[in-house]
């Protein structure tokens, strides 16, 4: 059975179902998260996947009942914008809210349903017949219970206040949203507010009517909604006086910079406040001689009033927080609270106006004045820098390359924006959250830290938007005071009608139908919210909807496993919703994956031209030779052998790496099937038959596979990667296997030594099966399908698949070999290292051709180690002689070394250890003569008349075997 196969047996569940009707475990809930319904399937995804899948086949075997749900956000915006994309204008003018919900819902179904079938062609099985969706009622209903629960708690309102705002989507954006350009260039600009009335200590009265404060702000644009001018009363000020206006071309921004009608030759210089530790900068930075005439702590300038530039208004100065520094600016804040945090909770302060004259499209609204219409990301954000110019209020004009937040989806820059929007506040269960986080096993552990800095700096979570896509916050607006409705009546009702119609019905329903029986009389006082709940919102309720609700499932989930970017995304909003209604965590472990870059380390890109597609890795690209099909397990192995708590990286050599590595481990089972081709388990030999180094064998799978099982309970399976590349393909190949041969191949096909040596084999493929099925399950299945025997259960049933079977329990009687025994054994097999290396000299000396045309000689001084080596040089079983383990004709230990038991020796060395002493090593060519079907020299080879050619070993072997076939002749 080959790999096609094997995937449509997963792809239509049959082994999962057989085996989980088989399993009466525990439930192992592995819950799973966005990616949101984008298109393409990348190599992100398929990280995400396969390391989900990982764990859900280890734990299947763990004689766990595994419940993987796979999930997409279906509620994205992209869904929206790429429906909206996609229509000719006209098509756009008739579309109506619910038409649109339609088409992108069709949309998503069509996205989910390709990136299904893209992770069944990786492997990854789960209850593909039933994936939570996020549009489907059930679940809508679901997380329209979380935020009932949560508006009934108080925690969440409707206020004024800014939040991220995107012109380009329309809507409010949660910080999640955002990603942050590094190359964004503002247009910043140093202005200056003339001040009307100082304080009434008299302080600034010498330089009235001439002195103004001096800002600095990289949005010129939200000069119209200034309130006041913030200062620190910790930092000191100065007035300085402007003089010798220098070239522009000495300041620090060189031909970039304009200098405004403030810095002209012939206009009058007014007085400069600043910050004192900035004086020299600005004195650099505008080219001006400024010269400091009095100083003064920010304290004393609270209250003073200055002319707003703009509307001639007059504003105060007010204290700010520590957000005022001297590491840049003019150490005064333009204060907008209409437009900025702090700026905001310093005009709750001071109940200074929540000004924001701009619409939903980024454009100056009629309260902005002669702005009007004008965008503020463009047009408007010069129109303001020119007016300040003309009214002499302008120092300085420079490009201001920064950090700025973009739309993640749109990928254009944002605003700061006041509109009326919902929120759920998180000062009432902060610390209930902050608690439940220690409880929760991060991995790695360094994700705690990131999310307790999140949860902990954060007051209030924006959950609206201004989208016909999504579930609907269930609120009705009275017509004339515009006073919310929302109860616990209303919101029942509302969710009782989502779980049959799903939440369509909003859009569609008269608003009489959607209030119940209590408001019903009055239903035309009151008009339906537009607002749909934020993506994240969605996608965290899926505790909700699916953990707690599901059959089989358990809440708190056990594993949630996303990318390290849903600190801030999936793992904070479930958290904050499932404390928020239950008071724990959603989950009991958190896994959180670096992200997939190129094999330089950079970010993949279709226009850079260095993407790796998951698709072409599997099935190959046009070109054979450049983009070879390497199927899914590769792929797999690949996510395995990845450190995937960074960053990690891929490319076409990595992959033919993975391909090496694969096709190795691939020839190590084949060589345990092929050695089993006449295999019966009733033949094994017992544990204490076996020869020492079958028990050494043993003892060291025990050790490997518990090894790996520890790494598998702690999701580090690049170390099983590791593993598995040093026992399964070099440890195996080039000892075990290499020393089994020669029983395996001559020793007699009923031979004691065969069937022990068939006994170790047969525990070697039978753990090794179990312990590649999570990461490999076509080659574990490809491997199980061509068993030459039948497995049997506990149950007395046959195993059909190899995840019919349990990961194995631990075997006491093989980790019971003495620890002398082992120590020795582990030396005997560096010695053999040793060994090696002379027989090479002695084969490039052409003294040897095959290493069994040597005899080796060994001497140590160590009593003990003398006896040891003796006993393992005169073993009465094959497997456990030395000449055996070294693949020599003869070995002899030497009881001294002098000229006359050395003479004969043309290549020797030296091997020491601690454990044994120094052991010396010779090699000469063997005694007697090479046995024709073993290639053994022995002395006894000529000793038989009926076969002259063999020695008495293979002799007896002829003899035993019955009469072959002329054909089982020839196939031998």
């Amino acid at each position: 059975m080959r790999e096609p196969e094997l995937q449509k047996l997963w792809e239509e569940n049959q082994v999962l179902k057989r085996v989980s009707e088989r399993n009466t475990g525990a439930t192992f809930t592995l819950h799973d998260g966005p990616p949101y319904a984008n298109g393409d399937l990348h190599m992100g995804h398929a990280l995400n996947k396969v390391l989900k899948d990982i764990i859900n086949r280890y734990k299947l075997l763990q004689n766990h009942k595994v419940s993987f749900i796979p999930g997409w956000d279906c509620h994205g915006l992209p869904i929206e914008l790429k429906v909206l994309k996609s229509m000719d204008k006209a098509t756009l003018n008739a579309l109506t809210p619910i038409r649109l919900r339609q088409k992108a819902a069709k949309f998503a179904k069509v996205t989910v349903n390709a990136q299904m079938n893209s992770f069944k062609r990786i492997g990854i099985w789960a209850d593909w017949d039933s994936p939570y969706l996020t549009l489907s009622p059930e679940y809508e209903a679901a997380q329209l219970e979380v935020f009932g629960q949560m508006v009934m708690r108080g925690y969440i309102y409707r206020g004024r206040k800014p939040v991220h705002w995107s012109p380009s989507s329309r809507t409010a954006l949660a910080e999640a949203e955002l990603e942050y350009s590094e190359n964004h260039v503002s247009k910043s600009i140093y202005a200056a507010f003339k001040i009307t009335s100082p304080s009434s200590s008299g302080l600034l009265d010498e330089f009235l009517p001439n002195v103004c404060l001096a800002i600095w702000t990289t949005t010129p644009w939200t000069i119209p909604a200034n309130a006041a001018v913030a200062v620190n009363p910790e930092l000191s000020y100065a007035v300085v006086e402007l003089q010798s206006v220098l070239e522009s071309e000495s300041t620090s921004g060189g031909k970039q910079q304009k200098l405004g009608s403030i810095l002209s030759s012939g206009i009058e210089k007014p007085f400069i406040i600043v910050a004192s530790d900035l004086v020299s900068v600005l004195e650099s930075k505008w080219g001006v001689k400024l010269v400091i005439r009095k100083s003064f702590p920010g304290s004393v300038l609270e209250h003073c009033r200055y002319l707003h530039p703009v509307n001639g208004n007059e504003c105060s100065v007010v204290i700010g927080g520590d957000y005022i520094t001297t590491e840049s600016g003019t150490g005064l804040v333009h204060t907008a609270p209409g437009h900025g945090q702090e700026d905001y909770l310093t005009g709750l302060k001071y109940g200074l106006p929540i000004v924001s004259p701009v619409d939903d499209e980024g454009n100056f609204t009629a309260e902005a004045g002669q702005f009007s219409g004008l965008s503020v990301l463009g047009a408007g954000n010069a129109a303001v820098v020119k007016y300040l110019d003309e009214h002499v209020s302008l120092i300085l004009e420079e490009p201001y390359k920064h950090k700025y937040p973009y739309d993640w989806r749109s990928k254009e820059p944002t605003i700061f924006r006041a509109t009326e929007q919902w929120f759920a506040s998180v000062d009432g269960f902060r610390d209930a959250a902050l608690d439940a986080i220690k409880r929760v096993t991060w991995v790695p552990s360094q994700g705690e830290n990131r999310i307790v800095n999140m949860i902990s700096g954060r007051s209030d979570w924006c959950i609206s938007r201004q989208r016909t896509w999504g579930v609907p916050i269930p609120v009705f607006y009275h017509v004339d005071t515009q006073e919310p409705l929302i109860t616990e009546e209303t919101i029942e009702h509302i969710k009782a009608i989502v779980s049959e119609k799903g939440s369509d019905a909003w859009w569609y329903m008269k608003t009489e139908e959607l209030l119940p029986d209590k408001y019903r009389d009055k239903a035309s006082e009151y008009r339906k919210g537009t607002d749909t709940m934020d993506v994240w919102f969605d996608s965290g309720s899926s505790w909700a909807a699916v953990s707690a609700k599901r059959d089989g499932l358990n809440f708190p989930a056990d594993v949630y496993l996303e990318g390290s970017d849903q600190h801030r995304g999936w793992f904070q909003s479930s958290l904050l919703t499932s404390i928020a209604t239950t008071g724990k965590a959603p989950y009991s472990s958190v896994i959180t994956h670096g992200f997939v870059l190129d094999k330089d380390g950079l970010k993949m890109s279709k226009s850079v031209g260095n993407v790796v597609d998951p698709e072409k890795v599997i099935l190959g690209g046009k070109d054979s030779k450049k983009e070879p099909p390497y199927g899914a397990d590769v792929l797999r192995l690949w996510v395995s052998s990845v450190d995937y708590t960074g960053d990690v990286l891929i490319g076409s050599e990595i992959l033919r790496q993975m391909s090496d590595m694969y096709r190795k481990l691939r020839g190590t089972m084949r060589f345990l099937l092929a050695n089993l081709h006449d295999w019966n388990p009733e033949n094994s030999v017992p544990y204490s038959d076996l020869p020492k180094i079958d028990q050494y064998a043993l003892f060291q799978l025990e050790n490997v596979v518990a090894s790996m099982k520890d790494s598998y309970d702690n999701y580090q399976f690049y170390k099983i990667y590791q593993t598995l590349q040093r026992f399964a393909i070099v440890g195996l190949s080039n000892f075990y296997f290499d020393v089994a041969k020669d029983r395996l191949y001559v020793g007699g096909r009923v031979s004691y030594t065969r069937k022990s040596c068939q006994t170790v084999l047969a525990a070697h493929l039978l753990y090794l099966v179990r312990a590649i099925a999570p990461i490999m399950p076509h080659l574990a299945e490809d491997i199980w399908q061509n068993l030459p025997f039948e497995h049997t259960l506990e149950d007395g049933s046959v195993a059909k698949f190899a995840f019919d079977l349990k990961w194995p329990d631990k075997n006491e009687e093989w980790c019971s070999v003495q620890k002398d025994d082992v120590d020795f054994l582990s030396v005997i097999l560096e010695l053999r290292s040793e060994v090696n290396k002379i027989l090479e000299n002695a084969r490039t000396g052409k003294l040897i051709g095959a290493s069994l045309d040597a005899k080796v000689y060994l001497h140590a001084e160590n009593p003990d180690t003398v006896s040891k080596l003796k006993e393992l040089a005169s073993a009465t079983n094959d497997a456990d002689a030395l000449h055996r383990l070294f693949i020599t004709s003869q070995v002899e230990i030497l009881p001294s070394l002098s000229e006359e038991t050395t003479s004969g020796v043309s290549y020797a060395g030296k091997f020491s250890d601690p454990r044994t002493g120094e052991i010396w090593i010779g090699v000469t060519r063997a005694d007697g003569m090479k046995c024709e079907r073993c290639w053994v020299y022995t002395k006894d080879v000529g000793s038989f008349g009926d076969h002259p050619t063999l020695c008495s070993r293979c002799h007896g072997v002829i003899d035993l075997q019955p009469q072959a076939s002329p054909a089982a002749a020839a196939v031998a």
